[in-house]
């Protein structure tokens, strides 16, 4: 399986980040070419491989990091998006849900997540005294979501199933410059495997 984050703001190099903490290795682009990127990257750790765009959208699973603004130019990068997982990290003012955005990007596997979280919490270590951070995910595909929930978890994150877009993603998307009932909250669950190592 293989992973890129298209956009290198505060959230790209927040989820970067994730990935370098558990050696997993990630293509990150922008608009920006692979060489400018590189300082950060690898500040951030050896497994942060700054690509050109056309190589990020080879990955399987795409991590949508950019200004909102900028997701149609993403989305015409590929005549179809069959076979991708993209999930959407961004938060947008224009008045239009992950579910519209979702029609932008035809045949994508798209799962709303990572984006409830300021940038510096997202980057933070997820785990603290036998806990988790959570992170909400939705989607219209279940095994998108089982997918990403995975790769959460093997961030280290607590992977929260909202449920389908039109319901559990409206707890996580702005709206008309409103901020939506979950956004900023920064929820903990407990760990079992940590939790079971403590009680031994």
């Amino acid at each position: 399986m293989s992973y890129a984050i298209i956009g290198f703001g505060a959230i790209g190099q927040a989820l970067a980040r994730a990935f370098a903490r558990n050696n997993i290795e990630v293509t990150v682009a922008s608009r920006r070419p692979p060489e400018a990127l590189l300082p950060q990257a690898q500040a951030i750790g050896p497994t942060i491989v700054p690509r050109t765009l056309q190589e990020a959208l080879k990955a399987d699973v795409i991590f949508l990091a950019v200004l909102f603004e900028g997701h149609r130019e993403v989305a015409r990068l590929l005549p179809t998006w069959k076979g991708k997982t993209v999930v959407d990290a961004m938060n947008g003012f224009e008045g239009l849900s992950s579910a519209d955005v979702a029609k932008a990007f035809p045949g994508a596997r798209w799962v709303k997540g990572f984006n409830h979280l300021p940038a510096r919490t997202l980057a933070a270590d997820p785990s603290a005294n036998g806990t988790r951070r959570v992170v909400f995910l939705s989607s219209d595909d279940e095994a998108a979501t089982a997918q990403v929930a995975d790769l959460a978890s093997h961030l280290g994150f607590a992977p929260v199933n909202l449920g389908k877009l039109a319901e559990g993603g409206a707890l996580v998307q702005v709206l008309d410059r409103s901020w939506a009932p979950l956004i900023f909250q920064d929820l903990f669950k407990n760990d079992p495997e940590r939790t079971a190592t403590a009680a031994a």
